[in-house]
């Protein structure tokens, strides 16, 4: 007897792969998955306690109340607004609603790996098209959009490389693609961005009926563990995602500690406010060491190591895992000289900076 086979696609996939932690406890930094440098809203914690006294109980099943906070928050439509278990989930959907075998998606080459994970879950062909300077190329990605394009993933800012498109950039990209071509701009770090030509996407969703919006709570809301993830689109286009959408795919104290952190503006902006120095700070303390850094508008960035020494990435990572210091490894994105660190408290990366000088000190 032969066992069931998976789907084709499937058995092309990678799993995953998230950072290696190890032991430690507390006494860890781990600056390896783009977290906040501070913890969540006490009043989001607040939020979540009381609410997890309902745990008999289902939560809304389509997350109605974080859905008119969002909406409020940001000026935006509840009912083209929808939520799930992080912008994966989404992500998710948006694949297995509009493409399948025989249909192709586009996203750069050095994307977020959910991009061809969720390509090939539904039997799809993912394109990676060229970036230049580690930064998506519009011509480049319209180059690789064909009759089987179905849908384009554009994260901006991107992780890993922290680079973004501009608003007059992601027009372009727009114009030149077809009606039937869905583009979806992932926003997960919008909220870092302080560029003064930076939209995070709202905008083209409102102009056009082709384009969804898709952003998180994990990141400066530091709710990761929550799973909070959200869309904002077209009316038609967010009916069609809550028909596949799981019922009750937000739990209650989520839901509560994600209106809470909104509301909280005030610890949102210090979390902004902190990236927004540090990050500079980080970047230059790096380069004087003799490092290369890319230019990064996100809460991470990525340092480049020599390859074939005995100082490369994997040398690097290793160095600073036995101090403590939990980095992450971009070589899956197709970066293998590259090491990825996100930006923690100002202690956290002086620590950083002085194991890395004696990094590259070191014979």
């Amino acid at each position: 007897m032969s066992p069931p086979k998976a789907r084709p696609g499937v058995l092309q996939i990678t799993p995953y792969a998230g950072s290696e932690v190890g032991s430690g406890g507390e006494d860890r930094i781990v600056i390896s998955s783009n977290e906040s440098a501070f913890g969540p809203s006490w009043r989001a914690m607040e939020a979540y306690s009381g609410a997890s006294e309902g745990t008999h109980r289902y939560p809304e099943i389509d997350a109605r109340s974080l859905r008119q906070a969002l909406a409020e928050h940001h000026g935006l439509d509840a009912e083209r607004i929808i939520c799930g278990c992080g912008s994966d989930q989404i992500i998710d959907l948006l694949a297995l609603a509009y493409a399948g075998p025989g249909d192709e998606t586009v996203y750069s080459e050095h994307g977020f790996t959910m991009y061809p994970i969720a390509t090939l879950s539904v039997g799809a062909t993912p394109v990676a098209a060229p970036e230049t300077n580690l930064t998506a190329d519009v011509d480049a990605i319209l180059g690789c959009v064909s009759e089987r394009t179905r849908i384009v993933f554009l994260a901006n800012p991107n992780n890993p490389t922290g680079t973004y498109l501009g608003r007059d950039e992601l027009r372009r990209l727009h114009e030149g693609l077809r009606e039937e071509v869905l583009l979806v701009l992932d926003a997960a770090y919008a909220e870092y961005v302080t560029a003064q030509d930076y939209e995070p996407g709202m905008a083209l969703v409102h102009d056009s009926s082709n384009v969804v919006m898709t952003r998180t709570f994990s990141k400066i809301y530091a709710l990761a563990s929550l799973r909070i993830g959200w869309a904002y689109g077209p009316a038609e286009i967010i009916e069609i995602l809550d028909r596949v959408r799981p019922p009750f795919n937000v739990s209650s104290p989520a839901i509560a500690a994600g209106i809470a952190a909104l509301a909280d503006v005030e610890h949102t902006n210090r979390a902004r406010e902190h990236n927004a120095e540090l990050l500079p700070w980080f970047t230059s303390q790096l380069e004087a060491l003799g490092l290369e850094v890319n230019p990064s508008v996100g809460n991470f960035v990525i340092t480049r190591f020599s390859p074939g020494v005995d100082k490369d990435a994997e040398a690097a990572y290793r160095f600073l895992f036995e101090r403590g210091i939990v980095t992450r490894r971009v070589a899956g994105y197709g970066l293998p000289d590259w090491v990825r660190m996100s930006i923690g408290t100002r202690e956290e990366m002086e620590d950083v900076v002085a194991a890395l000088q004696e990094f590259v000190g070191s014979s």
